[in-house]
């Protein structure tokens, strides 16, 4: 029998979060398969994935979210097959950034320009979809580090937007 990896959090600040993975088992571990959870605003989960080489690992993952509730899962490739999963959960540190203010106004029928205010310096997703449901399983989406950007869409329909 595979055992799972043990994932230990090792620290973590308001933008990161540092983790080590190893197996208590004798079997060879030729890497392992890490993913990291989140949730942006109530709608839409988020993931990373990290594929890491090697028997043992000190893990830091950053460009993260302050305030911000994480969750890892991480599986061990071995000689004998895949391990069963691990889990842990993690809350980064500080105060969580206040949601940005989006303004979206339709250039013509198949653009939108989004505007919003929030702090210089990070990362904005915009997402945006036709139903509540396609914006939670899977909505466009688009990154940018500015405070405006212009998304094209489909003619004849409606869109929901969140950054």
């Amino acid at each position: 029998v595979i055992p799972a990896p043990v994932i230990h959090i090792e620290g973590y600040s308001e933008d990161s979060i540092s983790f080590s993975l190893k197996m208590t088992t004798n079997i060879k571990v030729s890497g392992y398969v890490v993913n990291i959870y989140w949730t942006f605003d109530t709608h839409r989960q988020e993931k990373r994935t990290l594929t890491i080489e090697g028997e043992k690992s000190i893990q830091k993952v950053a460009n993260l979210t302050a305030h911000t509730p994480y969750e890892i899962s991480a599986w061990a490739k071995t000689e004998l097959g895949d391990s069963p999963l691990s889990f842990v959960h993690v809350v980064t540190s500080g105060t969580r950034p206040a949601s940005p203010s989006l303004k979206a106004k339709a250039i013509n029928q198949t653009a939108v320009e989004c505007s919003w205010t929030g702090p210089r310096n990070v990362v904005y997703g915009i997402f945006y979809a036709t139903s509540f449901l396609e914006l939670y399983r899977s909505p466009h989406n688009t990154t940018t580090t500015s405070h405006n950007v212009t998304v094209l869409v489909q003619r004849d329909e409606q869109y929901l937007f969140l950054v």
